[in-house]
């Protein structure tokens, strides 16, 4: 395991924190605290003056801190296959200093009053990973002068992960039988008072009894589903019938499901249909809307605050893995067009089903960008008389034979844009 650190400064009441770039590969538009990676033979001390004079330009030296505390160690839960031991400390100081920023890693960085960022996170409009949130409340309530609890804490014996790197947003991250590389799909409980479950698909019963665990603890009244892709509902029809709840879901999610999985699926269960504009809740006081994103899905459901400090776009998108389009669910110039809408909405925050959260609308553009790029070259392919598994063998070569299929689709989705479109 890896080893990192984390200098946190602050002056009275106030922290300098910072906000990623939205265009970073290791979390994206997050709110942070400077510090990175240990680099080889280099100790902890080393480390946190380097990084200090990297990330902020000047030495941590200079700045003559009044007061030093150690804050704990935050380490990386096993369901990461990235896993760090990052040590915290705390520099208080007798003035705000002036940094000078690295602006290919950091979008902001600003000293603002700890109790104002912690209401910026309740107001859902930053976002952070576990431990900084610690901190942040540690900080606002006066707390950070000694070693905290920072890890996250669950017992994977017997619960699934638990976060909310957003507040309102509580995601659970059950193992679910969906496609490599991933092997989690996200779902989330969102609410204030009445609160949703959204897309319950736990592996096998006994990662249901460790997910049910978790989500009970928290509580939720009604189930709902954005797609009709199995990952996203496996086990929805059991735990509806048992407490008696609703499951809500587009028509067209509703009869994709009954084709594949028989009439008797949903025995017993109460099916409310959603559609674009519906109020699904609120969460941290807003109204939370349903938006209509076919093209990976014909009957794929979006769900976002009317702020739209964040949306979650389901597998509009994947921060692991990829997303397929085609088969008879899928359409390429749907997609395109649900990609369009959402860039056009200029959500904080994105959040897929499978990977993390990101910033931004970048993972956003660069799928759309992506998807058009193969366009062209799918399209001058074609004006080669090139064949369908030509094209397939020449835009995915190399690709695992297991996933040839998939691929397949996705082109021959492309295809019937093309010559719909006359491209």
């Amino acid at each position: 395991m890896r080893q990192a650190v984390t200098a946190v400064f602050t002056c009275k009441n106030k922290v300098f924190a910072i906000k990623r770039q939205n265009h970073l590969s290791v979390f994206p538009g997050y709110t942070s605290f400077p510090g990175g990676k240990l680099d080889k033979d280099e100790t902890i001390a080393q480390a946190l003056a380097r990084e200090v004079e990297e990330e902020l330009g000047v030495t941590l030296e200079s700045l003559k801190p009044v007061q030093t505390y150690y804050l704990g160690v935050a380490t990386t839960p096993p369901f990461n296959p990235y896993r760090f031991e990052t040590h915290f400390y705390r520099y208080e100081l007798e003035h705000e200093a002036t940094f000078k920023l690295d602006e290919g890693e950091v979008e902001v960085g600003e000293w603002v009053d700890a109790k104002e960022l912690l209401n910026r996170y309740q107001r859902a409009e930053l976002m952070a990973v576990p431990p900084t949130i610690s901190l942040i409340k540690a900080l606002a309530s006066g707390s950070a002068t000694s070693e905290l609890e920072l890890d996250l804490v669950y017992d994977p014996e017997t619960e699934v992960p638990l976060i909310e790197s957003i507040a309102g947003v509580r995601q659970l991250l059950p193992l679910s039988n969906t496609f490599p590389p991933a092997n989690r799909t996200n779902s989330f409980i969102l609410g204030d008072d009445e609160k949703i479950l959204v897309d319950p698909s736990p592996k096998d019963e006994a990662e249901l009894a460790r997910y049910l665990k978790v989500a009970e603890a928290v509580g939720f009244d009604k189930i709902f589903l954005t797609h009709h892709h199995p990952d996203h509902h496996e086990f929805a029809p059991d735990i509806a019938r048992v407490r008696g709840l609703p499951i809500l879901m587009s028509a067209d999610s509703h009869q994709r499901i009954l084709v594949k999985w028989g009439p008797e699926y949903f025995r017993d269960c109460r099916i409310q249909y959603v559609h674009e504009g519906d109020v699904i809740c609120k969460s941290q006081g807003v109204e939370v809307i349903a938006f209509n994103v076919p093209g990976h899905d014909e009957g794929q459901i979006a769900l976002a605050p009317k702020t739209f400090n964040w949306v979650l776009v389901s597998d509009l998108i994947q921060t692991i893995g990829t997303v397929t389009v085609g088969g008879p669910e899928g359409d390429m110039a749907k997609y395109f067009a649900s990609l369009e809408k959402v860039i056009a909405r200029n959500p904080k925050f994105v959040i897929p089903s499978h990977g993390i959260a990101v910033g931004g609308t970048y993972k956003l553009q660069k799928t759309l960008d992506h998807r058009r790029h193969r366009e062209v070259q799918i399209a001058k392919l074609l004006k080669a008389n090139k064949s369908l598994d030509e094209i397939v063998s020449i835009v995915y070569e190399g690709l695992e034979a297991s996933l040839i299929i998939y691929a397949r689709y996705t082109v021959e989705a492309h295809i019937a844009k093309i010559r719909n479109e006359n491209l």
